[in-house]
């Protein structure tokens, strides 16, 4: 290619990237970053994912050399590191096929660049050096928790970059919160559910519920009634599951003494060897948004239609937990000193905490000496969350939790635990 031909694809390149900002800005929820609902929604990222665009694959977009496309992405996910700029990032991806792959190779996992880029990025593990600060702001009107990416609303101001939202749902046994992509669309029959939270009827043992199961999770078989049928009978519109991935328990209070809750959490879907030397956390690439893709990704015999087992409680809450390989992780939350001139628990938050409350805690790993878990692991902060104004809290989370899992984990300390206190 000559170089004038360089020269006027860049120019194109240019005028396009300027004409899709503008496009991008106009469209809600894409790109603005205004409160009023302008902030880019992640369910709109998903369906841009996954929407046919053959009409742009056969434009000058994908004719590009991919050398100098794959040059272009590497110097904008370079530059634009954090929202609302990262959102030129997912504009990349939304282009076309071609640059939806190179894309994806060249943006890292959390737990690489400790950067949130895609909504996928969610589900996967924090970074292992330093935590993701977040904030969560709770609406009692509505009974609605939003978790956004930064360190304070005052220091983002109207830049605020929303990550999840749940919304609290009271019921005769129990609580739950469901668990969003979007602060509007509670829905489990929408592509924006992504799980929940459960408690029990005293507030005292939570289930956290995942939409999607790990790909290395072995199925959960029942004694119920079941049927054999072919996958291609299936809807693709059929809601997504819930899967057991962690289990939440407060220590109950019975001869009421002062002092904070105590918990524990058992993280189904993480085995104890993450935090090993050398050992790494599940991490999904994808979402599945329909049992066809779950299907699809199933080992089957070439020319053949997969027989799928399906039973009363497959779309339902299975009976036993997802297990991956090996002993699951179990945290805990660090225990407290008592402060004598200030007569109250105190723990070192590094400033992030600025509010005394019964929900402030930090988690570490509960393992002991067989785990062969270095020190450093082992007094290593993995979650920590506080009040630091009315209804605004703060959430620092890392590897191998990942942002769903911790948000899942706080949204357990906001229900009422008079069994506990």
């Amino acid at each position: 290619m000559s170089f004038k031909s360089i020269v006027r694809e860049l120019k194109e390149m240019r005028d396009g990237f300027g004409s899709m900002s503008r496009r991008s800005s106009a469209a809600e929820g894409r790109v603005g970053p205004s409160r009023s609902g302008a902030r880019l929604h992640w369910h709109q990222a998903r369906h841009q994912r996954h929407a046919p665009c053959d009409d742009v694959q056969e434009s000058r977009w994908a004719s590009l050399p991919p050398e100098l496309l794959l040059d272009v992405i590497q110097r904008i996910e370079a530059s634009e590191v954090s929202w609302p700029a990262r959102r030129y990032v997912v504009a990349c991806a939304s282009v076309c096929r071609s640059w939806r792959h190179i894309t994806k190779e060249i943006v890292q996992t959390p737990e690489q660049c400790g950067r949130i880029t895609f909504p996928i990025s969610l589900k996967q593990p924090g970074p292992r050096d330093s935590p993701i600060q977040c904030f969560i702001r709770r609406e009692r009107a509505t009974a609605t928790y939003r978790l956004y990416l930064g360190l304070s609303p005052a220091l983002q101001g109207e830049n605020d970059k929303l990550l999840l939202a749940a919304r609290k749902v009271r019921r005769a046994t129990s609580t739950e919160f469901v668990i969003s992509l979007s602060s509007d669309d509670f829905s489990r029959a929408s592509s924006t559910y992504i799980g929940k939270l459960r408690s029990n009827f005293l507030g005292t043992k939570f289930t956290v519920y995942d939409s999607q199961p790990l790909h290395d999770a072995p199925m959960v078989s029942t004694n119920r009634s079941s049927r054999r049928i072919h996958s291609k009978q299936v809807s693709p519109r059929v809601p997504a599951g819930n899967y057991n991935v962690t289990t939440i328990a407060y220590e109950l209070n019975v001869l009421r003494t002062r002092g904070p809750r105590r918990m524990q959490c058992t993280m189904h879907s993480i085995p104890v060897s993450s935090i090993q030397e050398g050992g790494t956390a599940p991490t999904p690439t994808a979402f599945i948004n329909s049992l066809d893709e779950h299907f699809s990704s199933l080992a089957v015999s070439k020319g053949k239609d997969p027989i799928i087992e399906f039973s009363s409680t497959t779309l339902g809450e299975p009976l036993v937990p997802v297990q991956t390989s090996g002993e699951p992780l179990v945290l805990k939350n660090k225990a407290p000193r008592w402060h004598e001139q200030l007569q109250c628990w105190c723990l070192n938050f590094r400033g992030r905490v600025t509010v005394a409350s019964v929900k402030n805690f930090q988690l570490v790993a509960a393992v002991d000496a067989s785990h062969q878990v270095p020190p450093a692991e082992q007094e290593k902060v993995i979650l920590q969350f506080g009040k630091i104004g009315k209804d605004i809290f703060t959430m620092d989370y890392r590897y191998p939790l990942s942002a769903f899992q911790a948000f899942a984990i706080c949204l357990s300390s906001f229900d009422t635990k008079p069994a506990c206190e």
